[in-house]
């Protein structure tokens, strides 16, 4: 396969035991062609490319986000049950300025994964990576003979709803989705105004676009904005999920792209989480922006593995 690097089982390292009590042990290193899925399975696989971010004029380095969150995913426990698989199905990566080479790679292999019947998480890398994502996804259904009425639900602090006449990156991928898909449905959660101009909020309002501002994106209004998920859940038949980590604030997620302290927290990213779970409704999920680079003590890459580990341990609690 072109511009795909297997699963590296020296990014799994961590405490041992006898009994599978950390996930290093559990996981599975496998060829996208190679693995054989059980009822439950999870299969990660990194997009190991920020030439989105570069073209966007954002701070390179999340090409080697996929490996850090890896690491630090590793010497978290494992609660899954035995019959549940997970795999590292290892990354695919962009050369030179190929990023629309990249995305597609990325289309294709994601609905790869489908077909074997898995949930795929996949870890960036740019936010770039949601056009391949979501193209894989409608691929599938498409392939099955599915009708593809995906929503999207993004955690972030940008729209990412930037037109693309000059070219694809990070702040395009749903402008290009909403170009290429009638109905679009679209939830951002934690839009924040110092970081979208008035450009991207009348393409959001014309686009029908649905949100929620950082201000009101807080745990104190769990209630709120879970009735606002699941309304928005209601008109779509699968979820894809993406969560871009520079949505956090910079006292949780440090080493992203473009940082901020004026982010959302934890606490009600995993609370939404939980309501977007319940539905049953999921089909696939990423995490965005792990810059590496300019992390602090592995805060972003800790952080990134927890949310991981949170949708792993609740899909089958």
């Amino acid at each position: 396969m072109q511009l795909y690097n297997p699963p590296s089982k020296e990014n799994w390292t961590g405490r041992k035991s006898k009994d599978q009590l950390y996930l290093h042990e559990k996981i599975e290193c496998k060829s996208i062609s190679a693995f054989v899925a059980s009822s439950k399975s999870f299969a990660i696989l990194g997009y190991s490319c920020d030439q989105g971010v570069h073209r966007n004029k954002g701070r390179v380095g999340a090409k080697e986000g996929p490996k850090v969150i890896r690491q630090a995913l590793a010497k978290m426990p494992n609660h899954l049950a035995i019959e549940t698989k997970l795999f590292d199905v290892g990354d695919l990566y962009c050369i030179d300025d190929q990023l629309e080479v990249a995305q597609s790679q990325l289309s294709k292999t994601v609905n790869q994964l489908l077909d074997k019947n898995v949930l795929p998480i996949l870890i960036g890398g740019g936010h770039d990576i949601a056009y391949g994502h979501f193209n894989g996804i409608k691929q599938h259904l498409l392939n099955q003979n599915k009708r593809p009425n995906i929503g999207i639900i993004n955690f972030d602090a940008h729209f990412d709803l930037r037109e693309d006449s000059s070219g694809a990156n990070s702040g395009t991928p749903f402008f290009q989705i909403a170009n290429e898909n009638d109905p679009f449905h679209y939830l951002c959660l934690g839009i924040r105004k110092d970081a979208n101009d008035k450009i991207l909020f009348e393409t959001a309002q014309e686009l029908d676009v649905t949100y929620v501002d950082r201000n009101t994106f807080r745990i104190q209004f769990a209630k709120e904005i879970n009735t606002w998920i699941r309304a928005f859940m209601e008109k779509v038949d699968y979820l894809y999920v993406t969560i871009d980590l520079d949505g956090f604030s910079s006292a949780f997620a440090p080493g992203v792209s473009a940082p901020s302290p004026m982010g959302f927290s934890p606490d009600i990213v995993l609370e939404s989480l939980e309501t977007i779970i319940a539905s049953g409704k999921l089909i696939s999920i990423d995490i965005a922006e792990m810059n590496p680079k300019y992390d602090i003590d592995n805060h972003t890459a800790k952080l990134a593995a927890s949310l991981i580990h949170k949708v792993l341990h609740s899909e089958f609690a």
